[in-house]
């Protein structure tokens, strides 16, 4: 590992663990998610808790919450600490607004967020985070994991000469994509969001760089040539993917809820699982727009 690798890992490898008065932090990797015990998301929680939990978040960006009991009513008010909800585009007519339902069975021909993305980069106000509730898992147990991957330190482990590169570089985010990727139309009824983004982007509340282009949503860099983009965006794709030093792997029970920064991490829904189900819901919180 080159030695600006080794100090960016060394800055989170090193920090001393911090102590927390009203719940439990058990770390999942040494850079990235951390299981939080002691807390029951049913009930309200106390500023104490609140304070705590806010600052947990942004230490670790993925929060995995076990054994919890919640109605969809419960599953809102908890993610209401966090900010105002962020609605559900082309939500059913007659589904709740805020909760966007998660289901992939024997029927499925494809799933949501089965590869590496950010949720919504094309809104010009990215969400703050997700909130996903799992509540039936694939029969015997397995499949159906989570990856996340920590954006901070994936534009960290790149080189300080590609660094300064991409700074200030802007790309295109197109909402259409995922739909056209796939040889389709978006719905009529679907206003298509395209917003141009910072490449590397400042998270709104640590200040901290974080690399911001994903797969799904991000058409091209706007500075420079189509094959130039291509080629630098398919680099850094797969410097995401297939860095496991950027991962961490959430393994669902049923009543599970996890908490992910959508600004600092990427995620990827493994569909590994056919032809069981998995079931759960989401609920988004409101963002801010990014800068450079």
């Amino acid at each position: 590992m080159e030695d600006y690798a080794l100090r960016a890992v060394a800055q989170l490898t090193t920090r001393p663990a911090e102590p927390y008065d009203t719940f439990s932090i058990a770390p999942i990797t040494p850079v990235l998610g951390a299981e939080v015990t002691g807390l029951d998301l049913s009930r309200e929680l106390t500023p104490r808790q609140e304070k705590e939990l806010k600052h947990a978040f942004h230490t670790h960006h993925v929060l995995v919450f076990r054994d919890q009991d919640l109605t969809p009513e419960q599953h809102k008010r908890f993610a209401g600490v966090f900010g105002e909800l962020h609605p559900v585009a082309l939500a059913a007519e007659g589904s709740d607004p805020h909760i966007l339902e998660i289901k992939a069975d024997k029927d499925s021909k494809a799933v949501a967020g089965n590869g590496w993305h950010s949720d919504g980069t094309a809104d010009a106000e990215p969400s703050l985070g997700s909130m996903l509730y799992i509540t039936t898992i694939p029969e015997g147990g397995s499949g159906g994991d989570t990856l996340f991957a920590n954006m901070h330190l994936a534009y960290e482990l790149l080189s300080p000469a590609l660094r300064g590169f991409l700074d200030g570089l802007t790309a295109l985010h197109d909402g259409a994509k995922p739909w056209t990727d796939a040889g389709l139309t978006p719905p009529p009824e679907y206003d298509v969001p395209r917003t141009e983004q910072p490449v590397v982007a400042r998270h709104p509340e640590n200040g901290r760089k974080l690399l911001f282009v994903n797969a799904p949503y991000t058409s091209r860099i706007t500075q420079l040539a189509r094959a130039e983009s291509d080629a630098l965006l398919g680099m850094l794709y797969a410097h995401i993917a297939r860095t496991p030093l950027l991962h961490c792997r959430v393994r669902w029970q049923e009543r599970t809820l996890v908490f992910w920064d959508n600004r600092s991490v990427q995620h990827h829904a493994v569909w590994d699982y056919f032809p069981h189900t998995r079931e759960g819901r989401r609920v988004a919180i409101d963002g801010t727009s990014l800068h450079a």
